[in-house]
């Protein structure tokens, strides 16, 4: 199984902070917001290979951090997609498609790289493959106003998905989609032909959604939180209660 990470995004709400540099690779601590990320998954015995997407802008950034690191035990791969402005980004979808268009066929964790999680991915792989299936995550979210910005599930007694909604006006259910993904082999040419059959193109969501219409999926519930560091004050709180 490889580990495709999606860190391309201009991350325009953290200001001068990301400017320059990627928001993934800021410092918690003594750690960066990847690096927590990496320390989990690569521990994961059926993955093989961290496969990073970002754009040209912050390629070599990236280049010199994984250098400078150097304690993961699979390897990591670096990707760049030649873009330098938000204006020209490709999206979310287009650069996981740049990631699996080469040589690519495994199993895929599609992960973006702006969370903190309490939680290890070996249960969401566990959970894939007692199902058999591409999988999503989700979480119970009380508030209608964040369901209303985000991908909402509706789910049957065996955590099937029935159905999904991005950012719907009135929500289905209270069970909320992060941005954490496995697509199986099996699924990989559907994902391949996603874009040119409609799926949008610019969040993780978008491929998420194309796929629940195309394919068996089942939803893995959260067993612990994450922190979603999306904004200046939440970068500050997240230093702050976790650095």
């Amino acid at each position: 199984m490889k580990n495709i990470v999606i860190a391309a995004g201009y991350a325009t709400r953290l200001g001068e902070l990301t400017k320059n540099f990627p928001k993934p690779l800021l410092k918690i601590g003594n750690n960066t917001i990847l690096g927590r990320m990496l320390d989990d998954i690569d521990q994961i015995p059926e993955i093989t290979e961290h496969i990073i997407v970002t754009n040209h802008k912050f390629a070599g950034i990236f280049e010199r951090w994984k250098m400078e690191e150097g304690r993961w035990k699979k390897l990591i791969t670096i990707i760049d997609d030649g873009t330098e402005t938000n204006e020209t980004r490709l999206g979310a979808v287009c650069d996981l498609l740049l990631a699996i268009n080469g040589n690519l066929n495994d199993d895929l964790l599609v992960v973006a790289a702006d969370n903190l999680l309490f939680f290890s991915f070996q249960e969401f792989v566990d959970f894939a493959k007692a199902k058999g299936t591409s999988c999503i995550m989700c979480h119970e979210e009380p508030s209608i106003g964040k369901l209303q910005r985000t991908g909402v599930v509706e789910l049957d007694e065996d955590m099937r998905v029935l159905g999904m909604e991005e950012k719907p006006e009135h929500p289905k259910s209270h069970w909320a989609v992060p941005p954490f993904y496995i697509y199986m082999k099996k699924d990989l040419d559907l994902v391949r032909h996603a874009v040119e059959n409609g799926c949008g193109k610019d969040a993780p969501g978008n491929l998420a959604h194309y796929m629940v219409a195309h394919t068996t999926m089942h939803a893995w519930p959260m067993s612990a939180g994450r922190f979603d560091i999306g904004s200046l004050d939440t970068y500050k709180e997240a230093v702050e209660k976790y650095g």
